[in-house]
């Protein structure tokens, strides 16, 4: 029997273990009782789901040899080990140790396949769920659940830690919806201190819009008619974010040392810190970046100290996120581009490998205390069309977030385009008993 550590309920009482069962031969071997509980609970609603999502990217693609997929023992490890985890069963890559202990509330899947295996593109691929497209920019993930779950909020939804050269953006969707940046939260947010006297920062901003509002008046913009809502709107969206007490929640120098030091005193560790702090005030995703994972070079060494980095954060990030009760409300995304090959190249290095690497999900209705999918201890390349596809794991994250991910969104020029192209990996997804 498989007991979903973080669903709370055991494989042999909940939905779908019931209608399987059912489905062996109709309903007519069951009890009386049986039948009626079988079919309240295909018919009973899902929980509430999640409404926001934080996203550990790790830019530059992190080796699943050394983090959530080892293979101890084999050719492919090339010497690195791995560490049992709170789940018989499952091990971890030997630098996650505070991870291996939140093994409960993890699910691993390790057989994420792709067709791209370039930085840019496939960074695109996975923050989008669709491959680049010359005739068109689609939105991110995050870009998305904002698009889809509207609320007022006097900070943006949206917010990029320490993005560097591929923050999320709101594609056809407009640049409205693009990630707020901001670097380390241990510094100031960008563009919010007026430099000129409160008097004078009205003046000007009087003066902007009677600027804006003349020329819209006269007709010497009319193709950009369909935006002056927009303009005018994020004019007052900026005004109230600079005197807004929600900015608070970026200033991660408020916290205690000692929870600061639990997550990593270091740039990304207090980017997790702060994700935590801005969720908890309402925003809708979070993406802190930690790159330096591109290890062509002494592989081991390279992963090694990222990895040093990323345990403590991601560890404390989960910690966190239950001790405020948000965990249930909140999805919790940690990967990268692609994986690194299996063999080791003559400079020691792990070169680009998209043909099966991992990612790991926690909170808001995924089931944790398990993996999906396996790679070869062998490192062959796993069949695209049997893999886990990087839009199907957008087509979950969507789904829990109760988002109808096939709707059609228009792009400004009309052309209809589905929200994501994925299947939910049916694995991940809690159902209530």
């Amino acid at each position: 029997m498989f007991d979903c550590a973080s669903c709370g309920r055991p494989d042999h009482l909940n939905r779908r273990t019931l209608l399987k069962a059912a489905g062996l031969g109709g309903l007519a071997w069951l009890t009386p009782v049986a039948r009626m509980l079988a079919r309240a609970a295909e018919e009973a609603p899902h929980g509430a789901p999640a409404h926001s999502i934080i996203v550990l990217w790790l830019q530059g693609a992190p080796s699943q040899l050394e983090s959530f997929d080892p293979h101890p023992g084999t050719n492919i490890a090339a010497g690195s080990q791995a560490i049992g985890t709170s789940v018989r069963g499952i091990q971890l890559g030997e630098g996650l140790v505070q991870v291996a202990d939140l093994m409960d509330d993890l699910a691993i899947v390790r057989n994420v396949v792709s067709r791209e295996g370039d930085h840019e593109r496939a960074t695109y691929n996975v923050k989008t769920g669709f491959r680049p497209d010359p005739t068109l920019v689609h939105p991110a993930i995050g870009a998305v659940v904002c698009h889809q779950l509207q609320d007022d909020l006097e900070i943006p939804r949206h917010v990029a830690i320490t993005p560097g050269q591929w923050a999320p953006r709101g594609g056809y969707l407009g640049a409205q919806y693009d990630a707020f940046k901001v670097g380390d939260p241990l510094g100031p947010v960008p563009d919010i201190t007026p430099r000129v006297s409160s008097e004078r920062l009205e003046r000007r901003l009087s003066d902007l819009e009677n600027v804006v509002e003349a020329e819209f008046a006269r007709g010497r913009l009319p193709q950009l008619e369909s935006r002056r809502t927009l303009h005018l709107a994020a004019i007052e969206n900026a005004r109230r974010m600079m005197s807004s007490e929600q900015l608070t929640a970026f200033d991660v120098s408020q916290a205690p040392m000692s929870q600061r030091e639990e997550y990593g005193d270091n740039p990304f560790g207090r980017g997790c810190l702060a994700a935590v702090r801005l969720i908890e005030a309402g925003v809708r995703c979070v993406e802190v970046t930690l790159d330096g994972w591109d290890s062509h070079v002494n592989n081991a060494e390279v992963q090694a100290g990222r990895i040093a980095i990323l345990d403590p954060a991601f560890a404390a990030l989960v910690r966190d996120l239950k001790r405020r009760d948000l965990l249930k409300s909140t999805i919790v995304i940690c990967g990268g581009e692609f994986g690194r090959t299996p063999r080791v190249n003559p400079a020691d290095g792990r070169d680009h490998w998209p043909h099966g690497f991992s990612i790991a999900l926690a909170g808001g209705g995924i089931c944790g205390g398990q993996v999906v999918g396996e790679t070869s201890p062998t490192g062959d390349k796993l069949d695209y069309d049997s893999g886990v596809k990087v839009a199907d794991v957008h087509a979950t994250v969507l789904s829990a977030l109760g988002i109808d991910f096939t709707q059609m969104l228009n792009t400004p020029v009309g052309r209809p385009m589905i929200i994501s192209q994925g299947q939910v990996v049916k694995e991940l997804l809690a159902e209530p008993v």
